[in-house]
C-alpha cells in the first residue's frame, strides 16, 4: 500500500514481452536469459529462492526500505502485483534458442542458474499511472558476474513496451554506490536528493546509519503520437 492507496496497473499488455539475452562480460561462456512472467507461471521452486533473496537482501538493510522479513503471501502480492522479469543464466551458445523459462533451467536445478529478478509497477495512480517503478536484487551466487547491470539495461527496454513513459525511483540510497553507477550510465537524471531518509544497517553491523537518497528519473524516448 502506497500513500496513494494501492496502484492498479490498469493498461496491462495482452501478451508477455518476449525475451532479452545478453552475454556476461565477466563470463563469455554465459549469458543472463530475461523472461517476462506472471506469478501463476513462476515455478514454485523459483519464487521460493527468489522470496528467501529477498528477505537476506531486506536483512542486510541497506537497499530497501522495508525492514521485514515478508512471508511469502505478502512477498508475492509485493513483487507480483503488476510485471516481473526473471534473469536465469544459460550457456552462451544456447542462449538464441532460449523462449521460456523452462527452455532456460535446461534440466539444472534452479539454485544453480536462477540470477535475479525485477519488477514493474506504476509509481503513480491514475493520472501520473505512465510513470513507472521498478524493484531490483540479484541472488547471492550469481553477484560479482554483471547480472545487475544486464537486469537494468533489459528494464529501459522493457518498461516502455509495457506502455510507460517514463521511471522515477524514489529512493536509490546515495550510499549504494553501484546502483548510482548503474543508472547514471543509462540515462537517468538525479533530480532531487532527500536528506537522511533511509535509516540503514552500518556495514559493520554496529546499528544503523542515516543516508541521503536520490530520486532518479528517466523519461523514455517514443516514436509514438501523443
Amino acid at each position: 500500500m502506497s500513500a496513494y492507496g494501492a496502484i492498479v496497473r490498469a493498461n496491462a499488455p495482452t501478451a508477455q514481452l518476449p525475451p532479452l539475452s545478453y552475454p556476461l562480460k565477466a563470463d563469455p561462456s554465459l549469458s543472463l536469459s530475461i523472461h517476462h512472467v506472471t506469478l501463476a507461471q513462476t515455478p514454485p521452486e523459483v519464487l521460493q529462492l527468489l522470496h528467501v533473496a529477498f528477505n537476506e537482501e531486506l536483512e542486510r538493510g541497506r537497499t530497501y526500505p522495508q525492514e521485514g522479513p515478508m512471508d511469502l503471501a505478502t512477498y508475492s502480492a509485493y513483487f507480483f502485483a503488476a510485471d516481473v522479469f526473471i534473469g536465469v543464466l544459460v550457456p552462451a551458445a544456447a542462449a538464441s534458442a532460449v523462449h521460456t523459462l523452462v527452455e532456460a533451467q535446461a534440466g539444472r536445478p534452479w539454485s544453480d542458474c536462477l540470477a535475479g529478478a525485477y519488477y514493474v509497477k506504476p509509481n503513480y495512480p491514475g493520472r501520473s499511472a505512465h510513470a513507472c517503478n521498478g524493484g531490483f536484487f540479484v541472488l547471492p551466487a550469481a553477484r560479482g558476474k554483471g547480472c545487475g547491470s544486464l537486469l537494468g539495461q533489459s528494464y529501459v527496454i522493457n518498461a516502455p513496451l509495457l506502455g510507460y513513459k517514463a521511471s522515477v525511483f524514489n529512493l536509490v540510497y546515495c550510499s549504494n554506490e553501484a546502483s548510482v553507477r548503474l543508472w547514471d550510465s543509462l540515462g537517468f537524471q538525479k533530480i532531487g536528493r532527500i536528506p537522511r531518509v533511509g535509516r540503514l544497517k552500518k556495514l559493520d553491523g554496529t546499528g544503523d546509519e542515516y543516508v541521503d537518497a536520490w530520486v532518479v528519473w528517466k523519461e523514455f524516448e517514443t516514436t509514438s503520437a501523443e
